[in-house]
Order: structure tokens, then C-alpha cells, then sequence
């Protein structure tokens, strides 16, 4: 059985799209496949645990549990109505310590493949897998990221991520990702994770994305 711990961050504006995207996860499982799945979300919040329990009901080769996060984010900068679950991606190495390497999904997504080849990307020396985004195919993004030090045709999306948890808490890097909480990022926790993470990125193939 090959074990694929996975995580999603989301409120209870998104439970029924997080229930849809986690289905379709389990439709196209392979069968040697156990997905160990994480729901990110907000102390503060009660979130709709009902329909997400009874997931594993109908598919044998998953569970779900819940890590709480608490008040890092709280307050943090929001732009286009993406709110505060977006930035706890980036404390899966520390809510999700028992594993090295953990993927990371948005609830946005209709999967349509298993994802035991991608889990199992080599990404050492990495502190996470992504894929290259369109970003060097706009003049005004392209100025947007040589503000910030960055090469657009580097970036990649943070939708669908693989976190090398190991390094990253080795390296102490999600004090790095905290510090940027204030700051007035266009694209939020992607542009905190291309900037902190830069030069240890492997970048993946656009069919995770």
C-alpha cells in the first residue's frame, strides 16, 4: 500500500466544492493507493465536519483528520476575496509533523488521476514542488516581480504543492513565511513562497496544476 498524505485548507464557505474535489481524489485512486488526508482550518472557526466525515464511508482507502490552526494569519493581508485558510499551507510542516514530505491541494481542483507518481518526486534539496506559472507571459507581472527580486519565468503556483517538511523545519523556514504576514503581496501565499523558497524550488510538470 503506498500511503499519500495530503492536505487542504479551507472555511465553511468551501466544504461542499472541498467534498466534490476530495471525491473525485478517491474516484481516481489506484487501488495500492491510501490517501492520508488533512483538513487545515481555523481554531476559531467550527467548522462543518458532516459531510466530510462520511467520505471515508464510501471509500475504504482514505481517512480524514482535522488540525486546527491557531491566530499566525489572523489579520493578514487579503486581496480578491482570498481569505485567511490560503496562508495555512505554509505551516504543513509543523501541523503535519509526522510525515517528511506532505502534498498540499486547493479544493478548486477536479482530479482525474492518482497521485502516487508525483508524491513519490524526488524534491530533495527543495523546500517545495510546483509548477511554473504563466507569469512571464504579462509585462505588468513581469514589473510586479522584479520589484520584488524575482524572475517571473521562475514562479510557480501554490495551488497544488509538494512540501518538503523535512528541510523546512530543518532549515527553520516558516518563521521566514510569518514574517511576510504584513505585507501587501498581490498573490499572498504564493508570492511568500516563491520569495522565501527561492533557488530551492523543483518544478513539476503542468499536469499537477
Amino acid at each position: 500500500m503506498n500511503i499519500v498524505p495530503i492536505a487542504f485548507a479551507f472555511d465553511n464557505n468551501l466544504v461542499m466544492p472541498a467534498c466534490i474535489c476530495i471525491s473525485s481524489l478517491m474516484m481516481n485512486a489506484n487501488e495500492d493507493t491510501f490517501y492520508d488526508i488533512f483538513i487545515l482550518h481555523s481554531a476559531s472557526e467550527d467548522l462543518d465536519k458532516s459531510d466530510l466525515d462520511r467520505i471515508p464511508n464510501y471509500y475504504k482507502n482514505c481517512r480524514i483528520q482535522y488540525r486546527t490552526v491557531g491566530n499566525e494569519f489572523d489579520g493578514a493581508f487579503e486581496i480578491r476575496g482570498i481569505t485567511t485558510p490560503a496562508y495555512y499551507r505554509l505551516l504543513i510542516p509543523e501541523l503535519i509533523p509526522e510525515y517528511d514530505k506532505v502534498l498540499y491541494s486547493d479544493v478548486d481542483v477536479i482530479f482525474r488521476d492518482d497521485l502516487c507518481d508525483i508524491y513519490n518526486t524526488d524534491i530533495a534539496g527543495c523546500y517545495v514542488g510546483g509548477v511554473n506559472s504563466v507569469a512571464h507571459l504579462d509585462n505588468d507581472t513581469i514589473a510586479y516581480y522584479n520589484k520584488l527580486g524575482l524572475d517571473a519565468k521562475g514562479i510557480i503556483y501554490s495551488g497544488n504543492l509538494i512540501i518538503n517538511s523535512k528541510e523546512i523545519l530543518s532549515d527553520n523556514i516558516i518563521p521566514k513565511f510569518k514574517e511576510l504576514r504584513d505585507r501587501k503581496l498581490r498573490f499572498q501565499d504564493m508570492d511568500m513562497i516563491n520569495i522565501v523558497c527561492k533557488d530551492k524550488i523543483k518544478y513539476l510538470p503542468p499536469v499537477f496544476c
